[in-house]
């Protein structure tokens, strides 16, 4: 493996753990929604730049040049002697708007680090760390009631909430024959959630009332897939794929606490630790997906995706620090998607117009959250863009993913986002073992 290749690996992990450290720091939020109040936060989106580019899909994707670690089958299609990695930015911004009431914010987080090398011609591994929830809110609210005010003088209600929870994935890639591979995953969950409610009373002599729960989750689950080539002649290839993800049992800690101070005097009046184990199962749900891709050689692909995730055993609605964050009545539900995508390049070969070896991407989605708000499905539906820049030589280059859409409506309590996502990804290519007859 090269120098360069060494250095830039180098670069990419101080960059994640520098990111990462930043993110648990108090006040800083990776990801921002009234949405991520209730059960495990909000599911992050995954892949890379170039399948965020494309509308989320990957279950079908077959490609040399970038890692698909959404279906692990898809790591045997590669140079046999090729080293690959892939480390990912993210930038939302986001506008909220409830009635008359609007607001806006913007986080910037750390989206994907994954690497990719060869074992054997027919086998391929990939590890990698990517986030797989997130919470993020800060809100407040006033009471002025005037039959309150004359005993307590007004009271400030404020609700904020951060963590993330993370996924640590090892997987490996194996070609049955060459037109059908298999490939499995096994995935490591962990992380902290923190919900926090406070009282606050103008008058000095009230005490200030401080409840929330503090969430340190751990599961372990695995992932298998397969994908299937049939070629269609006239350079067109046919590609099947699916993948089925297995419910992950939560362990960890739910700490429930309650503080009541006045001036500097806090007195600790409820401090309960809850330990999360098969007698009160907490879940995260199962995941089952297809997909169809067909491709015309290097020149173009498209793929539609089709994905399912059952919540509704998941325990959540039930369990408190998960369930009884405000006052909408939270349900777990069943979570699906549909995605569709669309990659071209003019000429990859072009030594004249360096557009022409751009790849240029764009795609759909709907989907629904894995949970009810008052009986209410919150749906999301957007459009992306993409593209990626070659730079030096392989299959290095710079890829750059746009998501604009919307989730939620401005009807009952539920709030309407209108976000704006951009994903920053660099891979890096390198051959190993390869023998110059010059120095």
């Amino acid at each position: 493996m090269s120098k360069r290749i060494i250095r830039s690996v180098l670069v990419a992990l101080l960059c994640v753990f520098s990111g990462f450290g930043a993110s648990a720091q108090d006040g800083a939020y990776t990801s921002y929604s009234p949405y991520s109040v209730f059960g495990v936060g909000d599911l992050y989106k995954e892949g890379t730049a170039y399948s965020r580019g494309m509308g989320g899909v990957g279950i079908a994707a077959r490609s040399k040049r970038f890692i698909n670690y959404m279906n692990p089958a898809s790591l045997v299609n590669r140079d046999t002697l090729s080293f690959m990695l892939d480390f990912g930015l993210s930038n939302e911004n986001k506008i909220y708007k409830q009635g008359s009431i609007k607001s806006a914010n913007n986080t910037f987080t750390i989206n994907n680090f994954v690497f990719s090398i060869p074992i054997y011609k027919r086998l391929a591994v990939m590890a990698g760390l990517t986030p797989f929830s997130t919470a993020g809110y800060d809100f407040s609210h006033s009471i002025t009631d005037q039959d309150l005010i004359g005993r307590t003088g007004n009271i400030t209600y404020t609700s904020s909430g951060s963590g993330n929870v993370y996924q640590l994935f090892f997987g490996a890639g194996f070609k049955i024959t060459n037109r059908f591979s298999v490939g499995a995953e096994i995935m490591y969950y962990f992380g902290n959630l923190n919900k926090d409610t406070n009282l606050e009373f103008e008058r000095t002599d009230m005490r200030d009332i401080d409840t929330g729960y503090k969430l340190e989750l751990n599961a372990f689950s695995g992932k298998f897939g397969f994908q299937y080539d049939q070629p269609l002649g006239n350079d067109m290839t046919l590609t099947v794929g699916a993948t089925y993800r297995i419910p992950a049992k939560v362990r960890g800690y739910a700490t429930d606490y309650e503080y009541a101070s006045v001036s500097s005097i806090v007195d600790t009046t409820r401090y309960d630790i809850d330990t999360l184990a098969h007698s009160k199962s907490v879940k995260f749900g199962g995941e089952w997906g297809v997909g169809v891709s067909l491709r015309k050689g290097d020149k173009w692909t498209a793929e539609v995706d089709y994905i399912r995730s059952g919540w509704t055993k998941s325990g959540m609605d039930t369990y408190n620090g998960f369930s009884n964050i405000g006052n909408s009545t939270f349900t777990t539900t069943v979570s699906q998607s549909v995605r569709a995508g669309f990659e071209i390049v003019p000429n990859r070969n072009d030594i004249r117009y360096y557009l022409r070896r751009v790849a240029y991407r764009f795609g759909a989605y709907y989907e629904n959250a894995y949970y009810k708000l008052d009986g209410n499905t919150i749906n999301a539906y957007g459009l992306t863009f993409g593209v990626t820049l070659p730079v030096f030589r392989y299959y290095n280059g710079i890829s750059v993913g746009f998501d604009i859409g919307r989730r939620g409506s401005t009807t009952g309590n539920l709030t309407q986002e209108t976000y704006g996502m951009v994903v920053l990804g660099f891979n890096f290519h390198d051959i190993w073992f390869k023998k110059y007859r010059y120095d």
